[in-house]
């Protein structure tokens, strides 16, 4: 990137210890460049601040009069630092670091996270059905809330509050669904190595088939609202454009990739949890701006639903248990939700304590310790809503990752601003924001 000639160069000084102490230049040198120049030069911070959903986000533009000149991404505000504490962690409380990323999205943060400890253990295909059923049925959910709140805030950040209050209202059936099977509405930490914490609720899925048809009026709502409407097509259409070049040299995936015309799912092209036996269609769009990225998202979440129901008929069909059979690995053993939506049950800590003393003891050793995992690496991928999520761990044979990286989405998507604003109005860069949909818990992790 070449430097900015109109910034004040810095005053830099040595002292005697090796150390520089640095100052900001003259301010008049800068006027009298830009009088120099004959041009007007303005550089506008947008944020650091939180705008609807994303995070704590800065972008740096540079203007020429309303016209962008260039655009500067400034990340790194949320200091999670999820990658790192989660050495310090067991492979299992790891599930409650890794929802915690994209929150907005988080079952499929816990989903791949999961396949990969999997993966490192063997276990791979010991996942009973019934627990891969769930998963898919919980990612599946979480797309279509999080899509919700894409389409939502990004028309509320134009202007629009009775965009998101009708994305929020369908979005909060399922977060409802989700406080009755977690007891969480966001962050569940639910899916857990080697199957799911616990069974679904005896009335989940009932619950569940009556916001069915709920959900997709809401839906439709939301496509009336904005499919027509003559202004939002003008804010969206030819705004942010990026076409499969771009994207491919950005390592840009998800609806923005699909909104290329390039049909390249996950779940159907490297399918996992049983997802080649679903019946759905992977949506794209050939205009490779925000509306088209508009438009897959609204077809996406249909044929999200599509698999919810698929899986709501299979789940009916299919009992049994929702995690492996390997008690070294089982953890927590049949865990289930207590009366007031957390802990334990009482009849499961009653069952433990009754039992022998050596089970009560491994059960003990396994919440505290953990379990061991061989050695190796591994890396797996899934389809999140806002693209291709990856886990990368490396195991020593230890209770806990050795080192752990997370491939998000949102942390590449964001390469491409400048590509979307640069020559643009500074009316444009929200509107291009909101088509890239980040969540700035996920790029600072």
């Amino acid at each position: 990137m070449t430097p900015n000639p109109l910034a004040p160069a810095p005053d830099v000084d040595f002292d005697d210890a090796g150390f520089v102490a640095a100052a900001g230049g003259d301010w008049y040198d800068v006027a009298d460049e830009i009088a120099r120049l004959k041009e007007e030069h303005v550089v506008v911070n947008m944020g650091p601040q939180h705008p609807s959903t994303h995070g704590v986000l800065r972008l740096i533009l540079e203007l020429s009069g309303e016209i962008i000149s260039e655009t500067r991404v400034g990340i790194g505000y949320l200091h999670t630092g999820i990658e790192k504490t989660m050495e310090y962690r067991t492979w299992t409380q790891g599930v409650a670091l890794t929802t915690r990323m994209d929150y907005v999205a988080s079952m499929c943060n816990e989903l791949t996270y999961v396949l990969a400890v999997e993966k490192l253990l063997g276990i791979t295909d010991s996942v009973p059905p019934r627990a891969q059923l769930i998963r898919v049925l919980m990612a599946e959910l979480t797309r279509v809330a999080s899509h919700l709140i894409a389409v939502g805030t990004g028309g509320n950040e134009l202007g629009g509050t009775t965009l998101m209050t009708v994305a929020f209202r369908e979005r909060e059936h399922i977060m409802r669904f989700f406080e009755m099977v977690s007891g969480q509405r966001m962050n569940n930490a639910y899916l857990r190595v080697g199957g799911v914490a616990q069974d679904l609720p005896p009335d989940a899925l009932s619950f569940l088939r009556g916001v069915f048809d709920k959900i997709l009026r809401g839906v439709s709502d939301l496509e009336d609202l904005l499919m027509a409407n003559p202004i939002y097509r003008r804010r969206l259409r030819g705004i942010g454009y990026l076409d499969l070049t771009g994207c491919m040299a950005l390592g840009i995936t998800g609806p923005m990739l699909r909104a290329t015309g390039l049909p390249y799912d996950l779940r159907r092209d490297m399918p996992y949890c049983g997802y080649e036996t679903f019946d759905f269609d992977v949506i794209t769009q050939d205009t490779c701006d925000a509306w088209g990225r508009f438009i897959v998202r609204m077809g996406e979440v249909r044929q999200s639903m599509r698999i919810i129901a698929q899986c709501i008929e299979r789940l009916e069909e299919t009992p049994g248990p929702v995690m492996v059979a390997d008690k070294h690995i089982a953890w927590p053993s049949q865990l289930s939700v207590g009366p007031d939506g957390q802990g334990q049950n009482p009849e499961h800590v009653r069952e433990l304590l009754s039992g022998s003393m050596e089970a009560l003891i491994h059960h003990l050793k396994l919440v505290t310790e953990g379990f061991r995992v061989p050695p190796g690496q591994v890396f797996a991928q899934t389809e999140h809503p806002k693209g291709t999520h990856g886990v990368f761990l490396v195991s020593d044979g230890g209770p806990r990752p050795f080192r752990a990286h997370v491939r998000e989405p949102s942390f590449n998507n964001l390469q491409a601003m400048a590509a979307l604003c640069n020559g643009g109005s500074i009316s444009d860069v929200i509107v291009a924001l909101a088509s890239i949909d980040p969540v700035l818990g996920g790029v600072d992790r």
